[in-house]
């Protein structure tokens, strides 16, 4: 029987599950979003360049691999023990959007790889990457089109219900962009590096134009109706996201471009594209430290109110860890203090929120408190 209130706290594991197989069956893709938040942060203490926090990137970097597995395994279970209650998450308006957390945990993997992949084993690492790299477009160009094609079809929405979850299926096309820019230089093919370079800017441009109109309905949404319910706290930091990764991923593919383009015979054009990736970068860095600005005051105003914890507070980490990145990469390409000290505070910040969040979800996760399917509660 699971504990009750009434008694003495229960400490055996899932004590808060019928049975164990209820891990199973109420089993959501919204756990992937801790993979996501894992892997930026391994990145982002990377670029630090500090030794012993290079180490600690590497250990992160593979407990994200052993997570996204696990989860791979889980998720994959309950589709094939419980198939007809999994198959609800397609007509849920909320959950479905998560499919979106699954190429992005994976992206962060693939980005790690080259990283810390690179250094233990040597260019054998590259071929597996890209492979993994073209699934990951696939998977992400799959989410951004057939969940929004959902909502328009079979799901239930309305303007005072919206929250920025809405991004997170869109954003995975971007966060697939910026890591191709990351796999190009590896590539020792010209033409697979053309090829990576211009499926990247495509896939970005998949992704940011429709998450500005979403965060355009967003803005109208909290004029019009104020802030969503508590639980709903941390979906204010999803607008960073896409703002974030854009910025990345210009800065990277502009840094790409040059050479890339010049392997095959458009030198001009690569300048250009490098030129249009700073400022760009710069612009949506902008826009931005607005939507951080406004997140921190949003969730300053829950924090009096009471925010309930939910696998939903994930959304504060992989949000300000793009925007890390983009910050770290803007000092590196400006050689502004500015940037450099503000990104260092960001990831002291993305450090402090990871360790907070994953120590809940860990407790969350051991009581079995966490594993709740809504697709399954509203019926």
């Amino acid at each position: 029987m699971p504990c009750t209130q009434t008694h003495a706290p229960c400490w055996r594991p899932l004590s808060q599950l019928a049975h164990p197989r209820e891990v199973i069956r109420q089993f959501t893709p919204n756990w992937f979003a801790a993979t996501m938040g894992t892997g930026v942060l391994a990145l982002a203490f990377h670029q630090l360049q500090v030794p012993v926090l290079d180490c600690v990137a590497e250990g992160l970097w593979w407990l994200t691999i052993g997570l996204f597995t696990l989860f791979c395994v889980l998720y994959g279970a309950r589709w094939l023990l419980f198939f007809d209650e999994a198959r609800r998450i397609f007509a849920h308006s909320t959950v479905s959007m998560f499919f979106g957390t699954i190429p992005m945990g994976l992206a962060t993997i693939l980005n790690g790889a080259l990283v810390f992949g690179l250094a233990r084993w040597g260019e054998a690492v590259v071929p597996w990457v890209e492979a993994l790299w073209w699934l990951d477009v696939g998977l992400a160009l799959l989410c951004g089109v057939a969940i929004p094609y959902l909502m328009f079809t079979r799901q239930e929405h309305s303007i005072d219900q919206m929250t920025a979850v809405w991004l997170l299926p869109v954003v995975a096309a971007e966060v697939a962009a910026a890591s191709g820019g990351l796999l190009a230089p590896h590539l020792a093919d010209a033409h697979q590096q053309f090829l990576v370079v211009v499926t990247s800017y495509v896939m970005w441009a998949v992704s940011l134009p429709v998450a500005f109109s979403i965060l355009t309905i967003l803005m109208l949404r909290m004029a019009l109706h104020k802030l969503p319910p508590a639980n709903m706290a941390a979906s204010s930091w999803l607008a960073l996201g896409p703002i974030g990764t854009g910025a990345l991923g210009m800065l990277v593919l502009g840094g790409d471009a040059p050479a890339v383009f010049a392997a095959n015979g458009l030198g001009g054009l690569g300048e250009v594209a490098r030129g249009l990736g700073l400022v760009a970068g710069i612009v949506l860095w902008g826009a931005g430290l607005w939507w951080l600005l406004t997140a921190v005051l949003i969730t300053l105003r829950y924090m009096r109110q009471g925010m309930p914890f939910n696998l939903g507070w994930w959304g504060f980490t992989f949000p300000l860890g793009v925007y890390c990145l983009a910050t770290l990469k803007l000092a590196a390409w400006l050689g502004l203090g500015f940037f450099s000290v503000f990104g260092q505070v960001l990831v002291v910040a993305l450090a402090l929120l990871w360790a907070l969040v994953a120590s809940r979800t860990l407790r969350g996760a051991w009581r079995g408190e966490l594993f709740v399917s809504p697709c399954i509660a509203q019926r």
